[in-house]
């Protein structure tokens, strides 16, 4: 059984989707819907996709598309209605298919790519073009420093980071270093140690054991604006 919100959600869904053709954004959910943030949509719509009720569309952005009613959801489409009143259905234009190119993603503050500072997190998203993301989940953070600057990662740049906890040699993680400050680095295993590498000659590496690091994710994208 649904709650009230998650109710609520999906029929604001279907209805733009019967209207449109375009799933509605994060914005427009948040606004329907009263909600204080944008964190409660995502949860709603996560609980909506276990419980098999709607689907996100792969490599489109903000794209979901509406598998089943609640139960107790009143008929929606003429064709429901005529077979109630054993009328012939009438026929239904087409709906477009969901074109949208941006996608939102969590923003989880300041990442150094300098000395390691804390990774903030919090309750902002960031609006990303869809093209610059696979598939899985990700996250955004501001890098703060330049100490990846010959990788092409600049102070002030959004890093877009895929979340996960494990990356090969070469890769660029978000490293948490000992439970607390998180960085943007290379990643390399070197004689039983891991060794964190910036991509500026004026910064040396930082080694530590395996465990005083955890990788929360690796680099997908980068997304830079210009003033």
């Amino acid at each position: 059984m649904l709650t009230r919100k998650q109710h609520e959600l999906l029929r604001f869904i279907q209805a733009r989707l019967e209207e449109t053709g375009i799933s509605p954004s994060f914005e427009e959910m948040k606004e329907a819907l009263d909600l204080k943030s944008k964190s409660g949509v995502h949860r709603l719509i996560s609980a909506l996709e276990e419980r098999g009720f709607i689907r996100r569309l792969p490599n489109r952005a903000r794209a979901l598309e509406v598998l089943k009613e609640p139960e107790n959801a009143a008929p929606r489409t003429a064709a429901k209605r005529a077979a109630n009143s054993n009328e012939a259905p009438r026929a239904q234009p087409p709906v477009p298919s969901p074109a949208n190119d941006v996608i939102e993603i969590p923003l989880h503050g300041r990442i150094a790519a300098g000395v390691p500072i804390e990774a903030l997190e919090g309750q902002a998203s960031l609006s990303v073009p869809a093209a610059l993301l696979g598939s899985g989940e990700h996250y955004a953070l501001e890098v703060s420093g330049d100490s990846m600057i010959e990788a092409g990662i600049l102070d002030g740049d959004f890093a877009l980071v895929k979340r996960t906890s494990t990356a090969r040699d070469g890769e660029i993680v978000v490293a948490l270093v000992r439970g607390e400050e998180a960085t943007l680095k290379y990643l390399r295993r070197e004689d039983g140690m891991v060794r964190l590498d910036p991509a500026n000659a004026a910064y040396e590496a930082q080694v530590y054991s395996p465990g005083e690091i955890e990788v929360q994710g690796k680099l997908a994208g980068l997304l830079r604006r210009y003033h």
